[in-house]
C-alpha cells in the first residue's frame, strides 16, 4: 500500500520518510533502465537457488517477508542539482499537506536515491528572485540536504524578469531537478528554464498542484488569498467555476507548449498523488 504523504509528514523525520518512499518505489519497479538519477536503476528480484545469501536485503525481508536479492547497479557519479522553490505560494495546502512539505519529501527521496548511486548532490533554494546555494557538493551532502530541507521555509515572491544565474552557466553534464508550483505572474519561470537549458544539462520539473487548483470543485462563498502578496478577494465559487477551470487549462497548455525544449521534462503532480508513485513514474519514464 502506498505511503500516504500525510503519514510521512507525521513521522517528523525526513531522512526516514525518504528511505520509506524510496524502498517502496524500488519494490514496485520490476525492470531496470533508469531515466532519472544515475545511469542504471538498482532493482530487486526474488531469491533463487544458487544466489549468494549475502545479497539478500534483510531489512526489506523484515518488512515484506520476501527474500529479495539486490541486482548490482552501475554507480553513476552524476552531478545532480536539486532546486526548491521557496516562494510564498509553496505554503498552499490541501487535506493537511502543504506544497512545501510535499516538495521536501520528494526532494529528500530523490537525494536518497542519488546517495545510493554515488551521485554528486547539491541543493539550491529559489526565493525573492535569487538562487541561494544551500548545500554544496561534498562529503555528507545527503545528510546536509535532508537537514536543510527540514528547516526550509517558504515566503516572498518570485518576480525576477530577466534571470541571470552564474551558478548554472557551466557546461558540465548534469541534471537539474526543480520542484515548484510553477505558478507565475508573467513568464518568469519559463524564462528561468529557457536561460539555463543546455545540451548537456537535463532539466526535470516537478510541478506540484492541488486538486482544487486543477478541478475547482468548490461551492459557496470564499475568501481567496494570494500567498505571495497577501492580497485577498471574496468570490462566490459557483459563479467563477467555469472561468477558473478554463484559465487553469489555458495556463497549463501554455506551459506544456513553452517547455517543449530539448532535455527538459515537465512532470505534473497533484498533492494527492503518492510520492512513491511519482518517483516510479519519473524513473521509468511512464505517465502518472
Amino acid at each position: 500500500m502506498p505511503q500516504l504523504t500525510s503519514d510521512l509528514i507525521r513521522l517528523n523525520n525526513l531522512q526516514l520518510a525518504s528511505k520509506l518512499v524510496s524502498d517502496e518505489m524500488m519494490l514496485g519497479i520490476q525492470t531496470s533502465r533508469r531515466s532519472g538519477v544515475g545511469t542504471e536503476f538498482e532493482q530487486y528480484r526474488h531469491y533463487e537457488p544458487g544466489d549468494d545469501p549475502k545479497r539478500i536485503d534483510w531489512k526489506l525481508f523484515a518488512r515484506s517477508g520476501h527474500y529479495l536479492v539486490r541486482e548490482s547497479a552501475t554507480e553513476s557519479n552524476q552531478q545532480i542539482r536539486l532546486l526548491l522553490d521557496l516562494s510564498g505560494s509553496m505554503n498552499y495546502a490541501e487535506a493537511g499537506v502543504s506544497r512545501l512539505q510535499y516538495a521536501q519529501i520528494l526532494l529528500a527521496s530523490l537525494a536518497y536515491l542519488g546517495y545510493r548511486q554515488n551521485d554528486q548532490l547539491s541543493l539550491y533554494g529559489l526565493q525573492n528572485g535569487a538562487v541561494q546555494a544551500l548545500v554544496p557538493t561534498g562529503k555528507q551532502a545527503f545528510l546536509k540536504i535532508v537537514g536543510t530541507l527540514e528547516t526550509s521555509e517558504a515566503a516572498g515572491q518570485w518576480t525576477i524578469k530577466q534571470p541571470s544565474f552564474p551558478d548554472f552557466s557551466r557546461k558540465q553534464a548534469e541534471m537539474l531537478v526543480l520542484v515548484s508550483d510553477f505558478l507565475q505572474v508573467g513568464d518568469e519561470w519559463i524564462k528561468l528554464i529557457q536561460s539555463i537549458a543546455a545540451p548537456r544539462r537535463e532539466i526535470v520539473i516537478f510541478q506540484i498542484l492541488g486538486d482544487q487548483e486543477l478541478d475547482f470543485n468548490l461551492s459557496g462563498f470564499y475568501r481567496f488569498q494570494d500567498l505571495e502578496t497577501g492580497k485577498e478577494i471574496e468570490l462566490q465559487a459557483d459563479a467563477v467555476r467555469d472561468t477558473v477551470r478554463q484559465a487553469a487549462a489555458d495556463y497549463l497548455a501554455k506551459l506544456d507548449d513553452a517547455l517543449r525544449i530539448p532535455h527538459v521534462r515537465l512532470i505534473r503532480v497533484r498533492l494527492s498523488d503518492p510520492i512513491g508513485r511519482v518517483l516510479s513514474a519519473f524513473l521509468t519514464g511512464k505517465n502518472l
